[in-house]
């Protein structure tokens, strides 16, 4: 690989050159076992923000001391009435709503396994996520519970419990949004779910039951994090407490220095089922005591800007996507900014304008960061102290290493020179689920002499600062979301007048990527984009339906037959 122009001529380094540019209050490292599971971290902050608000959604607000109390009736019932031993998995299939921490600490405080699905899943993406994580009990909103009919039979699931949005909202208030999504929005598509557990009878019938709490440590398997692999296929990433926990002090370690405990406000617009957001959100914030704003729907903007009023936060999360549309919002444009001390981009990259735009609008910095969901996510991130963007990822986190090698697997010492990223630190996860796949071992191990390889081609300059410039691996990124193009080609080729199909990623100002779906129809058939993107509506989740096809009469090719995608997204470049 040949050196990037930056401007500079490239300079050897060694070691760590990020730690000299660390704020002076910054640690180099972390103590990855200042508590020994979640469930630690769990208690001692409910112990010491009892009175404080810890959530508030659609106006509702949840103490620590009631999130405490449902979250141990909602682990007594799956201990008790559902009987469901440590180790086993409860998938989670909701947008943020109050009822998501509910269960992911009831889970948690019950010792289970926790996979986290996304609620627009189809009935074929949720059937492999379901029956590869071999889920006994999922809690999923109604809206969705007839994806979930569809494959049920086909899944190990036993238990299924039943959420309504309202649940949380109070009686009036609760049946009166439950009323409105069903019959008035029509968010509720017919469903047959034999035998389902409402979810306000779990918790009624735990607060009369016995918990025990399970004895856990930092290598018990707390989550299956599932994202995709370079086969196209959905898999678990195994993150254990530690590996988890090391992630919320490193977050801690790089950006504590500007959070008080007790006394932040935070906006949680992005997903919790998204890794990002679960880390940094949902577990960094509960564990300094923040007060946490879930947005449900943050695609209905003039709503999401609603919920802002008087709600004067200080700490705001998102991607590219998120912010791009926010700072063009002439409502959002006139909020009290004063409180805003950290915004923070993951998932995609930030666009200059972007950043630019969101500080001189809000008056706070606009600090990327990087992240895998095999790294629990956060690898790297801007430092608080930056004057504003500067086009980079930002340094290593506390406690953590990363390198950049070249072809041959041999490390770079000189900068501004593109190589693979590798990463070793304690948020990196041990394996995936599938520990005899064929991504776990040989060739297409995703470790390389112990180290992480990221599938992402970067540079670093003189102060540590990286840059990615390439990927290695096929995979597009949409809005924050990875989309492996294994899995469009093969839902593609299940048309009976496809011949060959290659997706790749096109860069677009608004989401980082776009899918586009190269095509060979097969001689004497008809077959056109509108025909071909219905066909995938079907199968596919929307972001990852492709938003332009091209047919083509034959794809570009190895001599053995390979298809060139990266000849393909050169050419769509």
């Amino acid at each position: 690989m040949e050196p990037v122009q930056s401007g500079q001529e490239p300079m050897s380094f060694s070691g760590k050159p990020w730690l000299q540019r660390y704020p002076a209050d910054v640690p180099e490292n972390i103590n990855a076992d200042t508590f020994s599971s979640l469930l630690d971290m769990f208690e001692q902050g409910v112990n010491d923000f009892a009175e404080q608000p810890a959530y508030i959604n659609f106006g509702k607000s949840m103490s620590y001391r009631e999130l405490d109390n449902q979250s141990r009736d909602f682990a007594a019932y799956l201990q008790q009435s559902l009987h469901l031993a440590p180790g086993e998995r409860i998938a989670l299939m909701m947008p943020n709503l109050l009822q998501y921490p509910v269960c992911l600490f009831g889970a948690l405080r019950a010792g289970l396994v926790v996979v986290n699905v996304n609620p627009l899943y189809t009935a074929r993406e949720l059937k492999h996520q379901l029956t590869d994580a071999r889920v006994d009990t999922i809690v999923i909103v109604d809206n969705f519970a007839h994806t979930l009919a569809e494959v049920m039979q086909d899944t190990p699931v036993k238990n299924v419990i039943l959420t309504q949005m309202g649940d949380h909202l109070g009686t009036i208030k609760g049946m009166l949004l439950n009323f409105v999504v069903k019959y008035i929005k029509k968010l509720v598509p017919d469903y047959h779910l034999p035998n389902h557990i409402r979810y306000s009878t779990a918790l009624s019938k735990g607060s009369g039951l016995r918990y025990i709490r399970p004895e856990l440590n930092g290598d018990t398997l707390a989550f299956l994090q599932y994202t995709g692999g370079t086969t196209g296929r959905s898999k678990g990433a195994m993150l254990s407490h530690r590996n988890v926990l090391a992630n919320v002090e490193q977050c801690l370690g790089m950006y504590g220095p500007v959070l008080k405990m007790g006394a932040e406000k935070v906006v949680t617009a992005l997903p919790l089922y998204h890794v990002f957001a679960l880390t940094v959100n949902g577990l960094l914030f509960f564990r300094i005591g923040a007060q946490n704003l879930l947005i449900t729907n943050p695609r209905d903007l003039p709503g999401f800007v609603r919920e802002l009023k008087g709600y004067d936060f200080t700490c705001i999360t998102g991607v590219n996507t998120l912010f791009n549309a926010l700072v063009n919002n002439e409502d959002f444009q006139q909020h009290d900014f004063s409180s805003l001390k950290l915004t923070i981009g993951g998932g995609m990259s930030v666009q200059r304008v972007v950043a630019e735009r969101w500080q001189s609008i809000t008056g706070s910095r606009l600090l990327e960061g990087y992240g895998l969901t095999e790294c629990s996510p956060l690898v790297t991130v801007c430092p608080y102290d930056m004057d504003g963007y500067n086009g980079s990822i930002g340094l290593p986190v506390c406690s953590t290493e990363v390198r950049l090698v070249d072809d041959d697997g041999q490390e770079i010492t000189l900068t501004h020179t593109p190589g693979e990223m590798e990463v070793k630190g304690p948020q990196v996860m041990s394996s995936y689920w599938s520990a005899n796949d064929a991504e776990s071992a040989g060739p297409d191990s995703p470790f390389h002499d112990g180290w992480l390889r990221t599938g992402d081609i970067a540079t670093m300059d003189e102060q540590g600062f990286l840059k990615i410039v390439d990927r290695k691996k096929d995979m597009i990124l949409v809005s924050g979301f990875n989309v492996f193009p294994n899995e469009i080609e093969e839902v593609a080729m299940q048309h009976p007048a496809v011949l060959e199909a290659a997706a790749v990623g096109v860069p677009q100002e608004d989401s980082g990527e776009l899918v586009k779906l190269v095509v060979v129809k097969k001689s004497g058939v008809e077959l056109d984009e509108k025909t071909l993107k219905a066909h995938c509506r079907q199968y596919l989740t929307a972001y990852k339906v492709p938003k332009v096809i091209e047919f083509r009469d034959e794809l570009p090719k190895t001599n053995v037959g390979k298809i060139l995608r990266r000849e393909l997204r050169d050419q769509a470049s």
